[in-house]
């Protein structure tokens, strides 16, 4: 099974993820940042993972600790999942559009942590949330799931759909890089025999 759970308590956040690879899209988010948790849900509903993340977080400072710990728990349960990647494609790419909006989102599950992030944001917040946070939270997930990860917003005005596109594309680009390749079942998709 695909499974993982990590529990990540610190001074600042006290977080629980659950996450199922082989699930249905099925979410239970409890993170205190409701944009935050619209966006998960993109992840878990285009990815067809299932996820649960409750959060606990200093947020009478701000969001940023909890969206980043969030980012870091969910790599975390990510790289436990996924264990030692036989059999899985490796690759994803996705273009989502949204109206306007189109982003481009490519993964590699290489064992190197590595992003490339190359959204303009329109504005500098979507109702309370602030879109620096998105960075932070993939930066997290890229350092803990040791994957490289390319987002490349190509076009958009509204910085929700921007957003929106980000995080649908990041889930189908996942879905199809830890799909299981019947081709290579038991085979790390790697030349050096490791990833």
């Amino acid at each position: 099974m695909r499974r993982a759970q990590v529990i990540r308590n610190t001074l600042e956040t006290q977080i629980s993820i659950n996450l199922n690879l082989d699930g249905a899209g099925k979410s239970v988010l409890e993170t205190g940042v409701p944009f935050l948790d619209h966006m998960l849900d993109q992840i878990a509903r285009h990815g067809m993972i299932d996820l649960e993340a409750v959060a606990k977080g200093d947020l009478h400072i701000d969001a940023h600790h909890t969206v980043e710990d969030i980012g870091i728990t969910f790599g975390q349960a990510l790289t436990k999942a996924v264990g030692d990647k036989k059999g899985l494609r490796r690759y994803g790419h996705a273009y989502v559009p949204l109206d306007e909006a189109l982003t481009r989102v490519v993964i590699d599950l290489s064992g190197r942590p590595g992003l490339v992030f190359n959204i303009d944001f329109t504005r500098a917040r979507i109702g309370d949330f602030d879109v620096d946070l998105i960075h932070e939270f993939f930066q997290g997930l890229v350092n803990h799931a040791l994957i490289t990860l390319h987002i490349d917003n190509i076009s958009g005005r509204n910085a929700h759909h921007q957003a929106e596109t980000t995080f649908k594309a990041f889930g189908r680009a996942l879905r199809m890089a830890i799909e299981l390749d019947p081709a290579a079942a038991g085979i790390i998709p790697s030349t050096k025999g490791t990833l």
